[in-house]
């Protein structure tokens, strides 16, 4: 006669996580969700005026073929491969700042009074990255209405400090 198994894989599967590999996964998962949010934006947009994926295609065609590529293109010819590309490589820009996020607030749970610091730096470069895009890609933003392009972002922010802001719920910030 058998004993009983009284373990099962969930059980075993118990042991707690490296820091490092629970930063890694806190950071794919933010910049998903950060991602996620501002690549649905843009379909809503480009669906609702009547050319769905040329959002992705004009900023992949910038990206990769610089300003002299942005030529208007009639709203059938979208390049699959330009849309994957630049969907791939912004999701992969995303994830790189949901893990710096992640980090930096681990940090800030470890030591109150760098929790401001961390949150003016994030303030500071967002300021910095969207004047740096309004300077030198201007050619690209003509076509986009800024509005728009403003409430993607805010929303893709929102998006990874409410999944951040839940996992680092008993964070204390000092000023």
């Amino acid at each position: 006669m058998r004993a009983p198994v009284t373990e099962t894989p969930l059980t075993l599967s118990k042991v707690p996580a490296s820091p490092a590999r629970t930063l890694l996964q806190e950071g794919l998962l933010a910049g998903t969700w950060g991602a996620a949010t501002l690549t649905l934006w843009c379909l809503l947009l480009d669906g609702v005026a009547g050319h769905p994926l040329s959002t992705p295609h004009r900023l992949g065609t910038a990206l990769f073929h610089g300003a002299d590529g942005l030529l208007p293109a009639a709203h059938g010819a979208v390049s699959l491969g330009l849309v994957g590309a630049f969907t791939a490589t912004h999701w992969l820009l995303f994830v790189l700042l949901g893990a710096l996020a992640a980090g930096l607030l681990a940090l800030a749970e470890q030591e109150p009074n760098l929790g401001f610091r961390v949150l003016l730096f994030f303030v500071l470069a967002t300021a910095g990255l969207v004047g740096g895009v309004m300077l030198f890609a201007e050619p690209v933003l003509q076509g986009f209405a800024w509005p728009a392009v403003l409430l993607g972002h805010l929303g893709a922010v929102g998006a990874m400090g409410g999944y951040l802001w839940r996992r680092h719920a008993p964070l204390v910030i000092y000023p």
